[in-house]
């Protein structure tokens, strides 16, 4: 009778516990935690019903100052694989991404683009412009990142992560080329992008718009009434009509600048919302990467067409 509790003890004590070096598909979905709205929608769509994401900022929410709170903590050490942006997008959880590369993959999806390829930002903590998400082809390069690293946690899905990653590729490419076109269309003279902060840089190096921010790449710097003045200027010297708002940046700021053209007698609407560092809700065109792009693109056009 011993011998057999014994024998059951031990077959119990095996089976709770999961064989080393099993795939983790072999107890379900993989768990995947990622930092912003962008990178939680592509793991979504090359993960396809293979993964389980937690998207830890919401819409309207500012990934250059977020600061992750024990909750978030406690989902970065319940995933399997953790997505990033990297470049110090995430510029107050370094540290923590820092502890958890060395407990699980903790992947920055910014990773395959080359420093050539990267804009530069004077000042600050970060070497580069983070917002690589609004040139399409990055985001391309992101995508094949995140087909990576599911492959290696879990090859034997790797046909369907390989399918899901061309099928959204495809998409990406369609979309690249409508937001090129459709800049296009508007006169050159009024391709000028005027927003709260400056994370526009990649979206007017690839579709050709000079793009103007009243704060610096993050949104952490500060601005004064010099930046104020000297981009009121700008718009009144070159009779620029309208300027837009972003989702996840006080208004104030850009009210201001709206406020001094209108003392000098031009008068500058407001061209829209756009999103910049964070999606639209979830549920919403807006809620995923390529809805947000085509929903910026064509509130750009219509206001300085």
């Amino acid at each position: 009778m011993t011998f057999i509790f014994l024998a059951v003890a031990v077959g119990l004590s095996a089976c709770g516990q999961p064989q080393q070096g099993a795939s983790p598909a072999s107890e379900g979905k993989i768990k995947v935690t990622a930092t912003i709205g962008m990178i939680s929608d592509v793991v979504r769509q090359v993960g396809g019903e293979h993964v389980e994401v937690t998207g830890l900022m919401k819409s309207g929410v500012d990934p250059h100052l977020y600061k992750a709170s024990q909750g978030d903590v406690k989902k970065l050490e319940q995933a399997q694989i953790i997505f990033y942006n990297g470049l110090h997008l995430e510029g107050k959880m370094v540290e923590i991404f820092e502890k958890m590369t060395k407990e699980k993959p903790t992947v920055a999806v910014s990773r395959n683009i080359a420093e050539q390829q990267l804009r530069g930002w004077e000042g600050g903590e970060a070497a580069h412009d983070p917002h690589i998400w609004f040139n399409v082809r990055h985001w391309i390069s992101a995508t094949e990142v995140i087909r990576e690293e599911l492959t290696k946690l879990d090859p034997a899905h790797a046909d369907d992560y390989k399918k899901h990653a061309d099928d959204y590729t495809k998409q990406l490419q369609e979309l690249d080329d409508y937001a090129r076109s459709q800049i296009a269309s508007i006169p050159e003279q009024q391709r000028v992008l005027v927003t709260a902060h400056d994370a526009f840089g990649y979206f007017g190096d690839a579709y050709g718009i000079k793009v103007m921010g009243l704060q610096g790449i993050s949104t952490a710097s500060e601005y004064g009434s010099k930046d104020i003045s000297d981009l009121r200027d700008f718009m009144v010297a070159n009779q620029i009509k309208a300027v837009f708002v972003e989702s996840s940046v006080p208004k104030k700021s850009i009210e201001a600048v709206i406020e001094g053209a209108k003392k000098q007698g031009h008068e500058v609407k407001i061209g829209g919302e756009l999103f910049s560092d964070a999606m639209g809700e979830e549920g919403t065109p807006e809620g995923t990467y390529i809805g947000m792009v085509r929903h910026n693109v064509d509130t750009i056009v219509s206001a300085l067409k």
